[in-house]
């Protein structure tokens, strides 16, 4: 059976480090903030065409309902 204690020192408890100069560093960041913001517009653009297609379908919708409206209140009204 192991205690926590083996766990502790069994695993080790160091990551490799790399070293890099500043400009890559600086490449890096930019490559990262260049990604996210590719993922905001890639996201934005299929937001915007849910929106559009969801606004379409309630039109669609909107008009079934008052065609159907429509029809009832001729009914009714003979």
């Amino acid at each position: 059976m192991y205690s926590m204690f083996d766990l502790l020192f069994e695993t080790p408890s160091y990551r490799p480090v790399y070293v890099i100069s500043d400009s890559e560093m600086k490449e890096l960041k930019k490559n990262q903030h260049q990604e996210k913001l590719d993922e905001i517009t890639t996201q934005k653009v299929r937001l915007e065409d849910a929106f559009k297609a969801q606004l379409k379908h309630l039109e669609e919708r909107e008009k079934e309902v008052k065609k159907e409206l429509k029809v009832l209140s001729a009914s009714k009204d003979k």
